[in-house]
Parts: structure tokens; sequence; C-alpha cells
């Protein structure tokens, strides 16, 4: 089964993404893959503060995953598969796609700030001519009516 890779995360523009991949898997008789990534500088505690911390993010991150796995159920028929990894964003999605051949399509966010459409949107693309996987950027401003439609 072909599954959308989309990334978890505490941006604005996570929640169109997220909805998209949701929107094309139903459609498209795929899955969905949630990915967060922990960055590793959240841990550069003593040991056991590091432990504590690690795992209340773990938490943290299975709590908001469990809010969009329930909309995923109930509105379309997905279990979305949660993944967390700890690492550096960009080398973590590029690990992920790497470790499971069932990835076909990566499903980011685009911001609407000034600055751009954001890190992750910025350093993949600039790498997505080597990527073994299409990305579809989904805009942080579309409403879900015309997501809908596109989907």
């Amino acid at each position: 089964m072909r599954k959308f890779l989309v990334v978890l995360d505490d941006s604005k523009e996570c929640l169109n993404a997220i909805r998209f991949a949701a929107l094309r898997a139903s459609h498209t008789g795929g899955g969905v893959q949630i990915l967060s990534v922990i960055p590793p500088e959240e841990f550069q505690h003593w040991v056991g503060v590091a432990d504590l911390m690690r795992e209340e993010a773990r938490e943290r991150i299975e709590a908001h995953y469990e809010v969009f796995a329930k909309w995923m159920r109930d509105k379309h028929g997905i279990q979305p598969e949660l993944v967390i990894r700890e690492g550096q964003p960009v080398d973590e999605i590029l690990g992920q796609i790497a470790d499971d051949p069932e990835i076909g399509v990566l499903v980011l966010g685009a911001g609407m700030e000034r600055s751009g459409p954001g890190p992750l949107v910025t350093q993949l693309t600039k790498s997505s001519g080597s990527l073994p996987i299409p990305i579809t950027i989904v805009p942080g401003g579309m409403s879900k009516e015309r997501m809908e439609t596109i989907a």
C-alpha cells in the first residue's frame, strides 16, 4: 500500500498537510504515516533529566497525534501510523523515506509568513531532484473546501 508521509510538528501549516494526506489516502486507497521528530537539542541536560524530557516529548506527540488519528478514523476510515524519531528533522524525514519503501509521497505544508514557506519546505525542495519520491506542498492558506475539490 502506498503511504503518504506527513510531518507532525507545531507549525500552523501542519494541519493542512495532514488534511491533504488524509484526503488523498482516502481517495486512492492509500495510508497515512505521521512522522514527528524530536530535535536532539531538547536533550542536552543530565541523563536523568534528558530521559524525563524525552518521555514528556513523546507523550505530547502521542496526544497530538491521537487527535488527528481519531479524525482520520472517524471521517475518512483511515488508521494512520505514528513514527517518532530523534534527530535533525530533515535527516530524519529522509531516513524514514529510506527505511519504509511503502512511502510514496511526502506531504508538506507551506507557511504563509514573509520569511518563506518554512524550514522543511525550503530545505527539502532544494534536494527534491534527488529524492526517491515526489513532494506535495500544500499551501497553508488553502481552504478545506478547495482542498477537498483538489484531493
